[in-house]
């Protein structure tokens, strides 16, 4: 940026000493009713906005680059830019243009981060918006995360690399904060919204004073989380990042949350991604888990029913009293009318946010307030409940805040405006000075009317007038004529060529108070404003356990309302290892399908812990085994699940390897992306652990795949992980004879002719053909290429049974079918070549000695 010149103006010269202070963001400059850039904040704006770049005066004999936004249409260009990872500190005139000397002071009284966003039009309602810091130490890393639009403040520590990334998957950060040395892979290095912090910021004194400041304690035993050095040296920077752009203390922040690893079912990136929880793979929301069950009355309750599906719980407690409260919301439907009431509570936890911060806006205390006035009835439905699970711990939080809920109903008029700005906010009748004032200037006509009525009575003078004009105010006007009657108490105020003008002192009195009224009246209606905001801070933490209770029972209420439209059943949880699904279905595939879904078991135990599983390309190999791992990840967040029946035992985690992709800013081949996770689910995978494997190896040669995939099934198997293994290679089906706990199962079909039907019908035993050249056609490739294929299929079938038909010593190459057979030692073959009967004793002993060096 251009530096300061003899011929900056006072206001360039303010303009440049508080971009000084903020050189890394945006600086929107507040000039009347615009947010001003200047230099190179303006050509950055002007390009991503698509606003005109004009100029202001000149820096360096060069004209300044500026462009602008109206402040009052500002959150719109605000949004546009935090997508594009931008960050913009608002500078707003803090003093008063009509006492201030040259420039009006100005100061920077908040900056907007992609992840310290709390506007309502900057968020996507539905979704969380993470701020999250990361610190490495020698022994692991340190994890912090803050949704500073509801206050919840979290940390956690995991031992390596790949656990660090998974949980970054799960939070999804808006805004990572890091050291700056710290090197991160480019999934996340190349992020906009990567912010590194200085490394002398990540010291543990520091955070820990930021922290117990915050929370005023003079320790943090009592979060339980003062072990946790290095999530503790992330979470101070983090604070201290977020109450510097806001500059504000986050009065919402009021506790801090310790996240254990070994209490949620872990799932990796890679297994997250291919799960598709609540993001498919083309990176937006569409045919998604979360589509499916969110059928939420409130974002905040959308947004907690995310959480719970990324991070389905091992706490086998807390899981069963969320079926147990699904289950008793759906006897009689009574989720029906708890449902109908929420519908009209609203985004109380984000309202909340904004309380705390000082920057909700009148409708966001109008929806406050409407939310108090349904708690009655709300408390009143959940008391008709029987008791004994989940809902039982929110009925102390859902209960009536009568007080607050009549103030927030007197103060208010019933739709009030997006700002205070002009007023029009606080209803007639609340407060008797805010009513004087507008009955001034209000009345002020009729007031006029009626004086103007007395004084031509008093006076006798018919022709005598009240008016106003904006340079002299208030008078009396008279015809000159008459101006000599004009009576004792009557001051000349202005002298007209046809008339005179008067001012009496009640007059004077009234003008004093009307030209005042309506500065006085919004001056009092924003100071009443304030005041409801601080009576609702002194309320705030009991208010946030509210709606948290109400988030909670809105997710309830969702899975409850998709168990009885999808006829989903309650899953049974056991200490047994296994699962056991009858008739189990994909609840996306199902969901979005036009024809009914053909559903499939699944048994999984101690005895029969993997299944090999073949048949043809889109046979519903991949959706019989997500499905599987949907059903477990389903039943440990507390839904009911899409089967007629479910029994999971203890589930560790969830390993997905399934479909291909590369890495190529990474430098990974498809294939190279493929055996990494395949190491991660070798080296991490337990006999509680549900892995998905579907074609493992086809990124190599068809030996050194088949290979892998053999060598990687058999070490799967003697883990005795709970295994679904789908494979083309028909080898494969060799295992179970060679492997405990091993089958085979595939899926059907059926050829018509030279098309084939799909049954999507799981059965026992192996499939007989891949069905390749059916679905190639199916798929539109030309029927000379078919035809061309079929021919050299069968001229290939043929020579494989001639190789089978030549003796093994002069065979060309090993059959791909034998490769895992045992091939005969050559002391074998040599014992089955000699002719022992012409043999004599001298070399009979001759060959044993042969044959022993050979052994």
């Amino acid at each position: 940026m251009s530096q300061a010149s003899p011929a900056h103006t006072p206001m360039m010269a303010q303009y440049l000493k508080i971009k000084h202070d903020h050189p890394e963001v945006l600086l929107f400059y507040r000039m009347g009713d615009f947010y001003e850039l200047f230099f190179d904040d303006a050509k950055r704006a002007a390009m991503l906005l698509d606003i005109t770049l004009t100029q202001r005066g000149q820096s360096g004999g060069k004209p300044i680059p500026m462009a602008g936004v109206p402040y009052h249409s500002a959150e719109g260009y605000l949004a546009r830019l935090v997508s594009a990872g931008e960050s913009v500190a608002i500078c707003e005139q803090i003093g008063d243009p009509a006492t201030s000397k040259g420039p009006v002071d100005r100061q920077v009284v908040r900056i907007v981060t992609p992840g310290t966003l709390h506007d309502e039009a900057l968020l996507d309602a539905r979704r969380d918006n993470m701020l999250v810091a990361v610190a490495p130490s020698k022994d692991g890393w340190g994890l912090a995360w803050l949704e500073l639009s509801s206050g919840r403040f979290n940390v956690l520590e995991v031992e390596s690399e790949a656990e660090m990334q998974a949980e970054l998957t799960r939070l999804s950060p808006a805004e990572l904060l890091v050291p700056e040395s710290l090197t991160l892979p480019d999934a996340w290095s190349q992020k906009r919204s990567l912010r590194r912090q200085g490394e002398w910021l990540f010291d543990l004194d520091s955070a820990t004073r930021s922290l117990c400041d915050q929370f005023e304690v003079q320790d943090l035993r009592g979060f339980g989380c003062a072990h946790l050095t290095t999530a503790l040296i992330a979470a101070g920077v983090l604070i201290d990042y977020a109450r510097d752009t806001q500059r504000s203390r986050l009065p919402h922040v009021t506790a801090i949350s310790v996240e254990n690893r070994d209490d949620a079912v872990v799932i990796d990136a890679a297994s997250r991604r291919n799960l598709e929880i609540d993001i498919n793979l083309g990176g937006n929301s569409d045919n998604t888990l979360a589509s499916v069950l969110d059928t939420c009355t409130t974002a905040m309750g959308s947004r907690l029913l995310k959480r719970w599906l990324n991070r389905p719980l091992r706490q086998r407690d807390v899981v069963e009293n969320r079926h147990a409260g699904v289950a008793l919301l759906t006897i009689e439907a009574a989720y029906l009318s708890l449902r109908d009431t929420l519908n009209d509570v609203g985004d109380v936890e984000r309202i909340l946010a904004r309380v705390a911060l000082y920057s909700a806006r009148p409708r966001d205390l109008a929806r406050l307030r409407d939310a108090l006035v349904m708690l009655p009835a709300l408390e009143q439905l959940l008391s008709e409940i029987d008791r004994g699970s989940a809902i039982d711990g929110l009925k102390p939080h859902i209960r009536p805040y009568p007080e607050i809920a009549d103030t927030l109903t007197r103060a208010l008029v019933e739709n009030p405006p997006v700002v205070i700005r002009d007023g029009g906010v606080i209803a007639s009748g609340f407060d008797t000075e805010l009513d004087e004032h507008r009955g001034m200037a209000e009345n002020a006509g009729d007031y006029l009317v009626q004086l103007e009525l007395r004084e031509r009575e008093r006076t006798g003078l018919a022709n005598l007038k009240v008016g106003y004009n904006r340079v002299h105010g208030y008078f009396i006007e008279l015809p000159r004529s008459q101006a000599q009657q004009a009576p004792a108490d009557y001051i000349r105020r202005q002298t007209l060529k046809n008339a005179e003008r008067f001012i009496i002192p009640e007059l004077k009195e009234f003008e004093d108070k009307a030209l005042s009224a309506k500065s006085r009246a919004l001056t009092r209606e924003k100071w009443l404003y304030e005041r409801l905001i601080i009576e609702l801070n002194e309320a705030l933490h009991a208010l946030q356990n509210t709606s948290r209770a109400l988030a909670e029972l809105d997710v309830l209420c969702a899975f409850a309302e998709r168990a009885e439209a999808l006829n989903w059943v309650r899953p049974q949880l056991s200490d047994a290892t296994g699962i056991r699904i009858t008739a189990g279905r994909h609840p996306v595939v199902e969901h979005v399908s036009d024809t009914p879904f053909v559903p499939n078991d699944v048994t999984l135990t101690p005895d029969q812990h993997m299944l090999i599983i073949t048949g043809p390309n889109m046979g519903g190999k991949s959706t019989y085994m997500r499905q599987t791992a949907l059903i477990a990840l389903l039943a440990h967040s507390g839904s009911f699940v899409p089967a007629d029946s479910a029994e999971i035992g203890p589930v560790d985690r969830i390993f997905t390897r399934i479909g291909s992709s590369d890495d190529l800013a990474g430098g990974r081949s498809t294939f190279m992306v493929e055996m990494t996770e395949t190491a991660n689910i070798l080296h991490n995978a337990t006999e509680h652990s549900l892995v998905l494997m579907d074609e493992i190896g086809r990124g190599t040669s068809t030996f050194d795949g088949l290979s892998l995939a053999w060598a990687s099934a058999e070490y799967l198997a003697e883990a005795k992980a709970l295994t679904l293994f789908a494979t083309h290679y028909f080898e494969m089906t060799a295992l179970p004879e060679q492997a405990d706990g091993v089958a085979n199962i595939h899926l059907t079909a059926t050829e018509h002719g030279d098309s084939i039907v799909f049954m999507h019908r799981i059965e026992p035993g192996p499939a007989s053909q891949s069905y390749g050249l059916q679905v190639a056609q199916l798929a539109g490739v030309p029927s000379h290429v078919i035809r061309r294929a079929r021919e050299k299929l069968m001229t290939l079938e043929q020579r494989d049974v001639d190789e089978l038909q030549r003796p093994s010593s002069v065979s060309a190459a090993p059959h791909q079918n034998d490769l895992f057979a045992s091939a005969p030692h050559p002391v074998v073959e040599a014992l089955g070549k000699a002719d022992v009967d012409d043999l004599t004793p001298r070399e009979a002993l001759a060959l044993l000695y042969k044959w022993r060096e050979l052994l």
